[in-house]
Order: structure tokens, then C-alpha cells, then sequence
């Protein structure tokens, strides 16, 4: 898209916002599909979405280590109306011997965690060491504070 410098500063040209609205009408939504049967494939899931409207992608979200579903998958419609239209008719349908979850994806989350799990304290009654009582350095016998570092 073409900027514009105006006193050492990008600005979009006057019509960028009307061609940001009308790209914005066209970008395919995504849903989120769960309760699936683990041997639910993608060719399915964009069948059975293919019969409300134009699909333009379908995935079935697979184990790292084993490869194996995880019961749930996304797929992405080429519009919003379709993928409305989809979320009414298909939501609490069966697909395979499972009766399906069919809703709008929400954005993925930022875990800055890696892959740890987050505030782990451990321990016993979740105290980071010491004699185990609680969590307070003060009973932390024969630590590193009662040594002076």
C-alpha cells in the first residue's frame, strides 16, 4: 500500500481507509471446530463445510510427537456470511459418531511461558525451598541467607 511522507511522517493516502474497509469485508474468518473424532481427517472437515459455502482451508491440529489428532482442527470460510451461515448449521451436528463444536476462533494467545506451564512454584504446600513449613525465606534453614551470600 502507498504511504504518503507529511512532515517526516507516513500518513495513507485520503481513499486508504475505504480500501482498508473493502479488504477488511473480504478476509475469510476463521472457526474453530472441536469435539472431532481422532480419526476425523481434513478432506472430511472441508467436505462437510463445503456444503455451506466455498472452503478455503480446513485443518485437523495433530500431536507434535505422536502425530495423532487432538480432537479439534479449524477451517476457514471465504467470507463471513458463509462462515455465519456455517456456525448455525453445522454447531451440535455429528460428524463421524461426534456431535461437533462449531464457533468463531479466537486469536491465539502469547505464552511467554515456553513450554513450562507458567507459575510454578513446586515443593511442598508450594514453598521454593527451605524446610518445607512455608513459603517465607525466614525458615529457609541452612540456606543461602543464613550464610551470608
Amino acid at each position: 500500500m502507498l504511504l504518503f511522507r507529511l512532515c517526516g511522517k507516513n500518513v495513507f493516502p485520503p481513499n486508504a481507509i475505504s480500501l482498508l474497509a473493502s479488504m477488511w469485508e473480504h478476509i475469510a474468518l476463521r472457526l474453530y471446530v472441536g469435539s472431532l473424532s481422532y480419526q476425523t481427517t481434513e478432506q472430511e472437515l472441508a467436505d462437510l463445510f463445503g456444503q455451506v459455502g466455498q472452503v478455503v482451508s480446513a485443518t485437523v491440529i495433530t500431536d507434535r510427537d505422536s502425530g495423532r489428532s487432538k480432537g479439534f482442527g479449524f477451517v476457514e470460510m471465504s467470507n463471513d456470511d458463509e462462515a455465519r451461515k456455517a456456525i448455525d448449521q453445522l454447531n451440535g451436528t455429528t460428524l463421524g459418531s461426534r456431535q461437533i463444536i462449531v464457533n468463531e476462533a479466537r486469536e491465539k494467545r502469547d505464552n511467554s511461558y515456553g513450554g513450562g506451564g507458567g507459575n510454578r512454584s513446586g515443593g511442598y504446600n508450594n514453598s521454593r525451598g527451605g524446610s518445607g513449613r512455608s513459603g517465607s525465606r525466614s525458615s529457609d534453614r541452612g540456606g543461602y541467607s543464613s550464610r551470608g551470600y
